[in-house]
C-alpha cells in the first residue's frame, strides 16, 4: 500500500492508477478508523479496481468551541486498517498541505444543509464541501463511497454533486452498530462505561419506532414524541434534535411514506455529541 502526505504526490499516484485502466473508489474519512470504514473500503473494493483512502482531521468543519483540539487520531492504526483492507492508497496530508496561509475559496450548498446539524453546527457543512471539493479534485475519483451514518453529509453532496455536474459515483454503506446497537463512531471513545450504557437508549428509541412504523403509525410527530420521551428518561442524555425527514432534501415531514423517511437524531451524552438515524 502507497501512503502519502503530499498533494503532488497524491495526484501523481491517482494518475498512474488511472493510466493504468483502473478506476478509483474513493473513501474519504477523518482518520481513526474502525469497522465502520473498514466496511466502506470493502465496499469500495466492490466499486471499483483500486481504492483510495483519506485520513483528513478537517479543521474548517468544526466550530470554536467545538472537539478538533481533542478529536480522536490513530495514524499508525489507521494504516494497518488500510493494509489489511488492501486499500491502494492512504491519502494523509496536514492541514498545512490542504489549506495553506491565504485560503480564501468555499463551497456552500443552501437548501439540504439548512435543517438539523445545520442549524446547530452552522460551518459544518461549509467545511465539509469545501475540503471533500478540494480532495475530490485531487483524487479524481470515480466513486465516492460514504457511510449512511452521516445521512445529511451524504444529502449534501449529491445535492451539490447534482448542482455542479461532479463526474462522480456516490454509493452509501448502511450503519455499522457495535454488537450492542450503539452505532459505530470514532467519538465513542469518549465515553465511559456508564455513559455508553445510556447512550444505548437511542437505538431501542430507533428500533421502537421502526415498530410503530411498521405497525402502521403513519403520524411524524406522534413517533417524534415517543422517541422524545424514551431518550429523555435517561439522565445522561440531552436531545439535540429528532426529526422525521425526506431521505434526499432532509426536509422535516409530518406523515411517514415507509421506505421514504429517515428519523434522524442527535443528542449529548453528557458533553460528548452523537448522531443515529434509522430508515422508517
Amino acid at each position: 500500500m502507497q501512503k502519502h502526505d503530499k498533494i503532488s504526490a497524491m495526484q501523481e499516484a491517482a494518475r498512474a492508477l488511472r493510466q493504468a485502466g483502473r478506476p478509483i473508489a474513493f473513501v474519504p474519512t477523518m482518520g481513526a478508523l474502525h469497522a465502520g470504514h473498514a466496511s466502506l473500503i470493502r465496499l469500495a473494493r466492490e466499486k471499483a479496481d483500486a481504492v483510495v483512502v483519506s485520513a483528513f482531521v478537517n479543521p474548517l468543519q468544526f466550530g470554536p468551541s467545538e472537539d478538533l483540539a481533542r478529536y480522536p487520531r490513530s495514524p499508525s492504526s489507521d494504516a494497518l486498517l488500510c493494509e489489511k483492507e488492501n486499500a491502494e492508497v492512504l491519502f494523509t496530508p496536514t492541514v498545512e498541505e490542504m489549506f495553506p496561509k491565504g485560503f480564501s475559496t468555499h463551497l456552500l450548498e443552501e437548501a439540504v444543509s439548512k435543517p438539523l446539524c445545520g442549524v446547530v453546527r452552522p460551518v459544518l457543512f461549509r467545511g465539509v464541501l469545501t475540503c471533500w471539493l478540494k480532495l475530490f479534485n485531487i483524487v479524481r475519483p470515480d466513486v465516492v463511497v460514504m457511510g449512511e451514518k452521516d445521512a445529511q453529509q451524504v444529502a449534501v453532496l449529491r445535492k451539490a454533486a447534482a448542482d455542479l455536474l461532479l463526474p462522480i459515483e456516490i454509493v452509501t454503506g448502511p450503519v455499522v452498530r457495535d454488537a450492542d446497537g450503539l452505532a459505530i463512531s470514532a467519538r465513542n471513545s469518549y465515553l465511559t462505561p456508564s455513559q455508553r450504557e445510556e447512550a444505548l437508549a437511542v437505538f431501542v428509541a430507533l428500533r421502537k419506532a421502526k415498530e410503530m412504523v411498521d405497525s402502521g403509525v403513519k403520524s411524524a410527530d406522534r413517533l417524534v414524541a415517543e422517541v422524545t420521551h424514551m431518550i429523555a428518561a435517561k439522565r445522561r442524555l440531552r436531545v439535540i434534535y429528532i426529526s422525521v425527514v425526506d431521505r434526499n432534501t432532509m426536509e422535516q415531514l409530518r406523515e411517514i411514506s415507509p421506505g421514504q423517511c429517515l428519523l434522524a437524531i442527535s443528542y449529548w451524552v453528557d458533553e460528548v455529541r452523537l448522531t443515529d438515524n434509522m430508515t422508517l
